[in-house]
């Protein structure tokens, strides 16, 4: 799976009437993917262990945006989506 490929499943969450925690996850998650990948290559690029290591790097540190409740949501969404990423 690519960037591209990516980016359409989360647009494919959007419009599958998905609840209320998985939009708000999916999106969120998905803007700390979209900052990092850049450096990463463009959206063609697979997506690569070292960018999932450093959105969750990401995603650690920036816990305190989030209530706890919204912290254990983004956190279990995030684990459903690592395994798109390659070595």
């Amino acid at each position: 799976m690519n960037l591209q490929d990516f980016y359409q499943f989360l647009d494919d969450v959007v419009e599958s009437n998905a609840d209320a925690d998985d939009l708000f996850a999916s999106s969120y998650i998905r803007g700390f993917v979209s900052l990092h990948a850049a450096a990463f290559g463009d959206e063609s690029q697979p997506l690569s262990q070292a960018l999932a290591s450093k959105v969750s790097e990401e995603l650690v540190n920036a816990k305190n945006e989030l209530t706890p409740q919204d912290q254990a949501i983004v956190a279990a969404y995030w684990q459903t989506l690592t395994p798109k990423f390659s070595a």
